[in-house]
């Protein structure tokens, strides 16, 4: 008797095929297949409160693995509920799959279940998204998801899944199976002569400056950037915030822009961080482009005129290990500079003390967090949010750090936390959010505890939209301020009643007890600090 498959087992044993064993996910009616051909499978199933966490979670592990992260939801309102989020992945250029359950193809405009145009909602967000519509060749489309996640520009991508195309069985010599080349591109290579015209450009400035893209904002990234900067003898920074030249953890970076005579985009789109160019940019500049995107070229090229003096088309991290070996070291006086400028942080920041009692200053609190996210080399530094966040990320420099990045979307810390998670074993994970922030996945405390996937969220209370209020203040007065009060809420005890572990810290000497009882639970802890209602830092040093 011949043998037969269901689309659900071909979609499993491509991602066993590929390595991809693990999945976050929510279950739903068009995926239930999925669920029940998991089960004599590989694969581990992390089943979380809310879509949008799957693809938070698949998104984290992007970012820290260089491999697509796996989410799986149902259709209609489960595809709906998980698209927002794909917005963040996009920006911080992470590999990631949304696969979606579908409305049967046989009902298609037709009002079956939960019908909705799926792949022209995800399409905007994602880097490609298309419905599979043939059961035997349902693991090339899988493959195929796979490898345009990691291919040029990695990013997220979403497939749709009709639940007639999972339940439907062939002949297992009809299906169609991905080979290994399936799943992953060939990079573009930069060229010799391209990468020797660059480093002439560069050897002939005199204060080059090299700005990565999102995708660089991890360990591999760091460590390229570190050996960049080594080789070549030029400044180099990762953009990956939303903030820009005004970003804290880079110090005066606009100081390091205005000097600068020429910029070379390594991968980094021209865009709204980089005030298209404008000031704090050195009008005089010349900006090199290396881009896996030719659309992103020519927009370079439109945006800059003139000073875009040069532009290849080339895969970032293949191309950088290329300027690396065919370039050299210049004199050091520019990089010292620039470092210095970048690193340096205004005095007061380690004496700043709360003003109102019961309550922190974010910078003595983060002052006093810092020993604990340094104790350990792979610490996992998830800063999300508004103002408070941008504190952290000032004050708690770390090369496994993950942002809310370019979008400016908030949010997403507490699943990625739990994201992380599952990749980090045994290293400490800090979660730093406002109680904002908070309240948007707060039910994923749940699915930590049940999947036993510690880590510590410390979650600034000062009970208020802290970035829009001073949105507000700055554009409209303090006496038109409106709608973005907060209850002072006891996050701490929400978390311990869903069986984590709960602090309140009142006062700096609390913080070193809170950490270590934390860290001694070994479950998902917070750290409820309630804090003054501090504007983000903002770093002008001459």
């Amino acid at each position: 008797m011949a043998t037969t498959l269901r689309g659900a087992d071909i979609v499993i044993k491509t991602l066993e095929r590929a390595g991809h064993t693990t999945i976050f996910t929510l279950s739903g009616n068009h995926i239930m297949s999925l669920f029940d051909a998991a089960i004599d499978s590989k694969l581990e199933l992390s089943h979380v409160r809310h879509e949008a966490a799957t693809v938070h979670m698949a998104d984290a592990f992007g970012r820290l693995t260089g491999k697509p992260g796996i989410a799986w939801v149902t259709g209609g309102p489960g595809h709906a509920n998980a698209v927002g989020a794909l917005f963040t992945a996009l920006g911080q250029e992470s590999p990631m799959v949304l696969m979606s359950g579908h409305t049967e193809t046989d009902q298609l405009g037709r009002g079956g279940f939960q019908e909705l145009k799926q792949v022209e909602m995800a399409a905007p967000v994602t880097k490609a998204s298309w419905m599979a519509t043939n059961t035997a060749t349902v693991g090339m489309d899988v493959a195929k998801a796979i490898r345009l996640a990691t291919s040029g520009r990695p990013g997220p991508v979403h497939l749709s899944l009709p639940s007639d195309i999972l339940d439907a069985s062939v002949p297992e010599e009809a299906v169609v199976w991905p080979s290994a080349s399936d799943f992953s591109d060939r990079p573009i290579a930069l060229h010799d002569a391209a990468a020797r015209a660059i480093l002439s450009m560069i050897g002939e400035a005199k204060k080059p400056l090299i700005l990565a893209a999102p995708r660089f904002a991890n360990r591999t990234g760091h460590a390229i950037r570190d050996r960049l900067e080594a080789t070549l003898g030029v400044p180099t920074v990762i953009m990956d915030s939303v903030r820009g030249f005004n970003d804290a953890s880079a110090g005066n970076f606009a100081e390091v822009a205005r000097q600068a005579d020429l910029i070379v985009l390594l991968g980094k789109a021209l865009d709204f961080t980089l005030k298209l160019g404008g000031a704090p940019v050195n009008p005089a500049a010349a900006f090199v482009a290396i881009d896996p995107s030719g659309a992103l070229l020519d927009r370079a090229a439109r945006e800059l005129g003139a000073r875009f003096a040069f532009g290849c088309l080339a895969d970032t991290m293949p191309a950088a290990q290329k300027l690396m070996r065919l370039g050299s070291g210049r004199d050091r006086a520019w990089l010292e500079t620039a470092h210095g400028l970048m690193r340096k942080r205004p005095a007061d920041w380690g004496t700043m003390t709360s003003k109102t009692e019961g309550k922190l200053h974010p910078a003595e609190l983060f002052t006093a967090l810092r020993p604990y996210v340094d104790r350990h080399p792979d610490t996992v530094l998830i800063c999300d949010g508004g103002e408070f966040a941008q504190w952290g990320q000032a004050m708690l420099p770390n090369p496994r750090r993950m942002i809310n990045g370019v979008t400016g979307s908030i949010g997403s810390s507490l699943p990625m936390a739990g994201g992380a998670r599952a990749v980090e074993k045994s290293a400490p994970i800090f979660a730093v959010l406002g109680d904002g922030t908070f309240g948007f996945h707060m039910s994923e405390f749940e699915t930590a505890v049940r999947l036993n996937l510690p880590y510590i969220a410390v979650v600034g209370t000062d009970c208020r939209w802290n970035a829009e209020y001073n949105l507000q203040v700055r554009d409209y007065g303090p006496n038109r301020t409106f709608g973005c009060e907060l209850d002072p809420t006891r996050y701490d005890l929400a978390v311990a009643g869903m069986g984590g572990h709960g602090e309140l810290v009142t006062k700096v000497s609390d913080i070193a007890g809170a950490v270590e009882r934390a860290l001694a639970s070994g479950k998902p802890a917070c750290i409820n600090v309630m804090i003054e209602s501090i504007p983000s830092p903002v770093v002008r040093v001459t």
